[in-house]
C-alpha cells in the first residue's frame, strides 16, 4: 500500500522560501510521475507542478512559474517542491500525488489521473 509523507509546510512572510517533500514511504511504486496539488480555503484542489517518470519533463501553473522548482529523487521515490518569493495567494494545503501509469516522459496535470494522494501539509503566507 503507497503511504506518502509529505514535510515541510509552515507560515513565511511574503517574500520568504519554503520546501516542500513527498516520500512514499514505504516505496511501493517504482518512478511513478509526481505532483503536487494546492487547495486554498473554499477552493477547489488546484494543480501547482508536476514531474515526469523520467525526471526529464516539468510543468508549471502560470501563477508559479519562474518561482517553484520541483524535483525528484527517482533512488528514494521521492519529490520536492522549492517554493521561493512566496505570495499570500499561495496559501492551502499542499498536496502531493503519482499517477502510477504515467508513460515515461508523461506530466500528470489533472487530479482524476492520479492514483495516490498525501494527506497535505499547510502552507500559509503573511502579507
Amino acid at each position: 500500500q503507497v503511504q506518502l509523507v509529505e514535510s515541510g509546510g509552515g507560515s513565511v512572510q511574503a517574500g520568504g522560501s519554503l520546501r516542500l517533500s513527498c516520500a512514499d514511504s514505504r516505496r511501493t511504486v517504482s518512478s511513478p510521475a509526481m505532483a503536487w496539488f494546492r487547495q486554498a480555503p473554499g477552493e477547489e484542489r488546484e494543480f501547482v507542478s508536476a514531474i515526469s517518470r523520467s525526471g526529464t519533463y516539468t510543468d508549471y501553473a502560470d501563477s508559479v512559474k519562474g518561482r517553484f522548482t520541483i524535483s525528484r529523487d527517482n533512488a528514494k521515490i521521492t519529490v520536492f517542491l522549492q517554493m521561493n518569493s512566496l505570495k499570500p495567494e499561495d496559501t492551502g494545503v499542499y498536496y502531493c500525488a503519482l499517477d502510477t501509469g504515467a508513460g515515461y516522459n508523461y506530466i500528470p496535470r489533472t487530479t482524476g489521473v492520479m492514483d495516490y494522494w498525501g494527506k497535505g501539509t499547510l502552507v500559509t503566507v503573511s502579507s
